[in-house]
């Protein structure tokens, strides 16, 4: 038997992150968390913050825990949420805590920047990204438009992830997955955009060398090791993006598959060798972000679990002590399609309350509203079916092979009544898992920089071979594609 190789995956989400252990073995991996803490969202002064020293912080105490239990790590890497940067000054140290994306500075900036500096097709053009007001490109613009003190003085911005490197091992990099999601990034050339940078009064110099997922960024400082009790390990830039690192872990045997990250927002897209960027790409707002090895990942953002997670927030306690399989339960027990919303209408972006933004959409649209819990659920469960199906048809006009099979992964991927609507509304066979995507692509992509794996086909077959996935056929095509031609009736009206 061969010996272990240990890895150490940081995983950091807008709310919360996690320390993971993992290794490959016998060609298997296997995981294990080792600490978990909360992602606070820190509002001071009318903005919003990261606390970037807690989330180091708590990287090194990780790293503690992995020295405690006396395990020997081959690298680390580091995987967050997109678009956030810091700003480090030329004394080498953080010039103020970096603004979160939601910050509400950035909600008038992207219409005054592609209104008065470049347009917003032009834009597109470019980077082949969706347009959302939180994008990097927005807020750079909204701060050097409120004289920002912390990017007038920045002699390097970094990316969350590759700032978090830095901290640890003194080193500037500018990892390709996470750069790609801030809208500045030609995934063409696959470096950022002189003319887009020179818009905002910023330089190619300010931010760290382009680097793909694989590469070392270097080792732990002689003070990380000091703190931690380890010895010089190597830092890896992974697959920075977390959904990157996501998509990376799809247990897929060709490229013939589409992807769906189901959580509380579901990403679904396809992966590909080159950007898929034409006035149908931007009419339907899909985005071009970075993948592993090259790829793009082509897909467009739906508005998931976040409908039933703010629903389940307002119920009374006797609804929400029902565990989430009882209380979905109860909702196919309910008429099915009596009710069906477009899930990504702007009516459900922030609402103050879901339920009734749910019960006025189906007012409006002249269908029966939903009043219990189950009737609710329903209403959320078929229509994000109906939505999936609507991308997924779109995506088989984009790919440039046939889809013969959808991947669910994330959290997403244990939900058995949505994952079976999903495959009856689409038509395509269902594989769900892994359910702890982000953290195995993660761990993989170190495995790879440790030459343990060669390329992603290997990954996915390590991964395959670790897992169950589950099974979904289509069932009632006639019933759904009746429902299907419902639910664009309703959109399309709105």
């Amino acid at each position: 038997m061969e010996q272990k190789k240990y890895f150490f995956a940081v995983d950091l989400g807008a709310t919360s992150g996690r320390t993971i252990i993992g290794n490959i073995t016998d060609g298997k991996f296997d995981l294990g968390e080792l600490t978990r803490f909360p992602n606070n969202l820190i509002e001071q002064g009318g903005h919003y913050y990261w606390d970037i020293y807690a989330l180091y912080f708590e990287i090194i105490r990780g790293l503690k825990e992995v020295a405690r239990r006396g395990l020997e790590i081959t690298s680390i890497g580091i995987d967050t949420w997109g678009v956030d940067f810091v700003c480090i000054g030329a004394d080498g140290a953080i010039l103020r805590n970096p603004r979160a994306y939601r910050d509400p500075i950035t909600f008038d900036a992207m219409d005054d920047y592609l209104k008065h500096v470049i347009s917003k097709k032009e834009v597109y053009d470019v980077t082949g990204i969706q347009f959302m007001n939180f994008n990097s490109i927005f807020q750079l613009y909204a701060m050097k438009r409120e004289g920002n003190e912390a990017l007038r003085h920045a002699q390097k911005i970094l990316f969350v992830p590759d700032a978090l490197s830095w901290m640890l091992t003194g080193n500037e990099v500018c990892e390709y997955t996470i750069a790609s999601t801030s809208q500045l990034l030609d995934p063409r050339t696959k470096q950022l955009d002189e003319r887009l940078l020179c818009s905002l009064g910023l330089t190619r110099s300010k931010f760290g060398k382009m680097v793909n997922p694989g590469t070392v960024i270097g080792v732990l400082t002689d003070e990380v090791q000091r703190l931690t009790g380890l010895g010089p390990v190597p830092v890896i830039a992974v697959a920075g993006h977390d959904t990157g690192s996501a998509v990376a872990a799809v247990p897929a045997s060709d490229e013939k598959f589409a992807y769906l990250s189901s959580g509380t927002w579901s990403l679904m897209g396809i992966e590909t060798k080159d950007a898929i960027i034409s006035d149908l790409s931007y009419e339907r707002n899909f985005t071009n972000e970075g993948g592993i090895e090259g790829t793009t990942r082509f897909l467009k953002n739906i508005c998931g679990m976040w409908l039933y997670e703010r629903c389940r927030l307002e119920w009374p306690d006797e609804v929400r002590q029902l565990s989430h399989p009882e209380l979905q339960g109860q909702a196919m027990t309910v008429e099915p399609f009596r009710s069906l919303i477009n899930p990504d209408d702007a009516a459900f972006a922030a609402p103050s309350s879901m339920i009734a933004a749910i019960q006025k959409y189906c007012r409006e649209t002249n269908q029966p509203v939903p009043e219990t819990p189950a009737e609710i659920c329903r209403c959320i469960f078929d229509s994000l079916a109906l939505r999936y199906r609507q991308v997924f048809t779109w995506l088989q006009e984009f790919a440039p092979f046939r889809l013969d099979v959808l991947h669910i992964i994330g959290g997403g991927s244990l939900n058995k009544y949505l994952n079976q609507f999903t495959a009856n509304s689409t038509g395509a066979t269902v594989l769900a898992g892994p359910q702890e995507c982000t953290a195995i692509g993660n761990i993989m992509m170190q495995a790879k920089a440790a030459r343990l794996v060669n390329d992603i086909w290997q990954m996915r077959a390590i991964i395959a071979n670790s897992i169950e996935m589950v099974k979904y056929e289509p069932q009632d095509k006639a019933v759904w594609d009746a429902a299907y031609d419902k639910y664009l009736g309703i959109v399309n009206k709105k």
